[in-house]
């Protein structure tokens, strides 16, 4: 996994928002498209290697830059692919006419669900419903044996601890200093990874209010085992 993007709740110079580069069981999908991470996700494959999109809501700072990418793969002059699929929540394609007009054949867009499970190649992608104020799913990636999970935005809850049970690598948004109905803090980032047994976490989503390092350290704290702090451009093993 390639971090492309980390702030929250809008891009900072060198820190654009959400996004990441999956790569596993021969498939690339690109989790979370924020305001500015399509510019750093060319720096490592091109939208026509894409095999997907996963959009985990569809906050501005998580799903932004998907305009951007209908705009390249609609006027950029960019090589013929067939349509490519985004998994996202029902809402999309509303949301999406509303600010183009209309759509055309570039997307091929195919709505979430709990527990909704895709197969590209070998890797799979299930999506649990989570709790975020609106239509919101973690993602549990499986590969080879290891797992990769990721809370999206979300406040601690049943679903995400199944996503994040036993997982190799749990990427955890902590984005507020104290709890809310919506978010992480750092402490319960490092509790969730102790409660379900990860084996790393990494602490993206830092919110305007927090420092991301410190953040991190509490996180630590929390887990008690190796905790990382998400930095644009950095690859991660899981």
């Amino acid at each position: 996994m390639t971090v492309l993007g980390v702030a929250a709740p809008y891009p900072q110079p060198d820190r654009p928002c959400s996004g990441y580069l999956l790569r596993a069981g021969g498939a690339e999908v690109w989790v979370d498209a924020g305001p500015g991470s399509l510019a750093e996700l060319l720096r490592h494959t091109t939208l026509s290697a894409l095999d997907a999109v996963w959009l985990s809501h569809l906050h501005l700072d998580h799903m932004g830059d998907l305009l951007n990418a209908y705009y390249a793969l609609s006027y950029g002059e960019l090589p013929a692919r067939a349509p490519l699929p985004v998994y996202a929540p029902a809402a999309l394609e509303e949301r999406l006419v509303g600010f183009f007009g209309g759509l055309t054949d570039v997307l091929d867009l195919r709505p979430l669900s709990d527990g909704h499970v895709v197969e590209l190649g070998d890797l799979r992608l299930i999506s649990r419903a989570v709790e975020h104020g609106c239509d919101a799913y973690a993602l549990r990636a499986e590969s080879g044996g290891h797992v990769l999970a990721y809370s999206g935005d979300c406040a601690p809850c049943d679903a995400l601890d199944e996503v994040a049970a036993r997982a190799d690598l749990l990427l955890c948004e902590a984005n507020d200093p104290q709890p809310t109905p919506v978010h992480h803090t750092p402490v319960q980032a490092g509790a969730l990874a102790r409660r379900t047994g990860a084996k790393h976490l990494v602490v993206t989503h830092v919110g305007p209010l927090l420092d991301p390092q410190q953040a991190t350290a509490e996180a630590a704290a929390a887990f008690g085992g190796p905790t990382t702090c998400a930095v644009v451009g950095a690859a991660l093993s899981y």
